[in-house]
């Protein structure tokens, strides 16, 4: 993984001393709250619906154990013993004295850490696949291009004011593990006829209030070129960008309106770039940089193809581990090794928490079974890259006694959730209790396996934190006479083999009261059950039937809890 320099080093400890400078004139009342509210921003720090809460950059989701041991520090002697992984990789603490806040800037400076444009009109931390630089469907590693795009793009004086927030996803593999088509822009490296690295470059997706695909701008674009395309981009929507309206001040909204006349001034825009350059080259990337950049993620020492020993196949296993080996364990482009889920999803935690004691634990299987590293992946949980088939018992063991080996990834009670109005101020409704009470009623194992891979994703408002536009069931917590209800889609996708193409998911009627929708759920579900075809996905059951079956057995809640009610 990606290793700071001297000069990284002193950035971020520079940054974390001038925001305990600006943190001290306020408290001192000599910088107003309004001159230190974009200050703090900034630093990626809110104010929530009940205290501060900081918002840490995993770029491109790749964490060491010493980091996660610093955050585990951080929840234990700042926050409330906990932190909360995110579904754009980031790292949150929901309950940090803002008093305390440069401490925590410290903390996270010595673990090479920061929290530096994870919030604001800017863009944002650059994510991309958990599975990236080991997956054998993998054509280019994307690691090293989204270190040069996160370094180009940190504090880049034209990014800082954007008329909205941009999100930027990369991927090298076949299959789409990052969503790109859900991001402002959206990366896949692959490779032409004659074997040189491009990228195919999609622009203007997102979710919120107008969920939208994004829309292929090039096929192949050189990878020397992806700096220059990219700033062309960002200057045509910084110049054009809505800036009067809140609501559509988003580059989909951009693309969506203009349409071909948008990429015709991204291309004229590239060009000028290009002509600006006397020689033509300054502005692409050069190969002693991409090199530089590149060597930071050579293989772990004592990491490369061997036999495996002792591997799923070799030994009687428990049952228990045979389906952690079946959902938790993912191939590996190296022979011998394979990469590990540790499940983040249990009863009792909202999805994508973690306890100071599990962050030691998860550090602690790191150092022994993965070379000290780890991934924050889009669904929430953690993941080891780099694990022998020989110490699959063995770890499977360790994570099991620190909670992490629930044999549910890509099942239901693998659901995906924002924080929701239990913290944030912006959210309708609260995500926690309604995936609670779904992760409990779905608890027998044998249930899950039996209803198969689904992606449920929770959100407790429109802006999407929980993604619930690309979810098979989706669900979206909206206000309704001062009171939480929450309205159920189908048929979203984000992109995966599985799911399909890239496509938002559909509502299947009125909203539905918060003890309704465990129910609705369930109704759903059953209802996929009775229909299905043999060995057919809940995803392909919706595609093949439609929607009118589900929304049957969702309305038939609604009318026995109407009954029930007048009753």
């Amino acid at each position: 993984m990606y290793q700071y320099t001297e000069f990284d080093r002193q950035f971020v400890h520079q940054r974390a001393a001038q925001y305990r400078d600006q943190l001290e004139r306020n408290q001192a009342g000599t910088l107003g709250d309004d001159e230190f509210r974009p200050l703090r921003l900034q630093n990626g720090w809110y104010i929530q619906r009940h205290a501060p809460m900081l918002r840490i950059a995993v770029p491109y989701g790749e964490i060491s154990a010493k980091q996660l041991r610093a955050l585990a520090r951080i929840a234990r002697e700042l926050d409330r013993g906990y932190c909360h992984f995110t579904t754009r990789q980031n790292c949150q603490f929901n309950w940090i004295p803002l008093e305390r806040s440069a401490d925590a800037m410290d903390l996270l400076a010595d673990a090479d850490m920061h929290g530096i444009q994870t919030s604001g009109n800017c863009i944002r931390n650059i994510t991309s696949d958990g599975l990236a630089g080991i997956a054998p469907d993998e054509a280019v590693d994307p690691r090293p291009y989204a270190e040069l795009l996160r370094q180009w793009s940190t504090l880049h004086p034209e990014f800082a004011f954007l008329p909205r927030k941009f999100k930027i996803a990369i991927t090298g593999a076949a299959e789409d593990r990052a969503a790109i088509a859900w991001h402002d822009i959206g990366l896949q490296l692959v490779k032409n006829e004659r074997g040189e690295v491009g990228f195919k470059v999609l622009v203007g997706g997102g979710m919120g209030r107008t969920p939208i695909i994004g829309t292929v701008v090039r096929e192949f674009l050189p990878w020397q070129q992806i700096l220059v395309f990219i700033e062309a981009i960002v200057r045509v929507y910084n110049r054009y960008g809505r800036r009067d309206n809140l609501y559509k001040a988003r580059i989909k909204i951009l693309v969506k309106a203009e349409g071909q006349k948008f990429i015709d001034a991204v291309e004229a825009e590239f060009v000028s770039i290009l002509e600006h350059d006397a020689g033509g080259t300054a502005h692409l990337l050069p190969q002693a940089e991409f090199d530089r950049i590149a060597k930071s993620f050579a293989l772990p020492a004592g990491v490369g193809p061997r036999a495996g020993a002792g591997s799923a196949s070799d030994f009687d296993a428990p049952i228990a581990f045979a389906r952690w080996l079946e959902r938790n364990v993912h191939a590996h482009r190296l022979p011998g090794y394979r990469a590990v889920t540790l499940s983040l999803k249990r009863a009792g935690q909202a999805p994508g928490d973690t306890t100071a004691e599990q962050l030691d634990a998860a550090a602690a299987i790191a150092d022994r079974y993965s070379h000290g590293e780890l991934r924050v992946t889009h669904d929430q949980n953690l993941l080891l890259p780099w694990v022998h088939e020989s110490d699959l018992q063995a770890l499977w063991k360790a994570a099991r006694d620190a909670s992490f080996a629930t044999p549910n990834i890509g099942l239901l009670t693998d659901m995906i959730a924002c924080p929701g109005g239990d913290f944030c101020g912006l959210a309708n409704a609260r995500s926690i209790p309604i995936a609670e009470e779904i992760t409990q009623r779905y608890a027998e194992i044998d249930e899950l396996y039996d209803i198969g891979e689904i992606d449920l994703h929770i959100s407790g408002c429109m802006n999407s934190c929980g993604h619930h536009h690309s979810g098979h069931i989706g669900i979206l917590g909206v206000d309704k006479d001062g009171k939480e209800w929450y309205q159920v889609s189908l048929g979203g996708s984000d992109g995966s083999t599985i799911s399909g193409a890239s496509v938002p998911g559909k509502v299947i009627g009125p909203s539905f009261a918060a003890d309704e929708v465990a129910d609705v759920i369930e109704a759903v579900i059953d209802t996929y059950r009775e229909r299905r075809a043999a060995n057919e996905l809940f995803i392909d059951t919706v595609k093949r039937i439609g929607l009118d079956p589900f929304k049957a057995s969702a309305n038939a809640v609604r009318r026995a809890t109407a009954l029930e009610h007048a009753a």
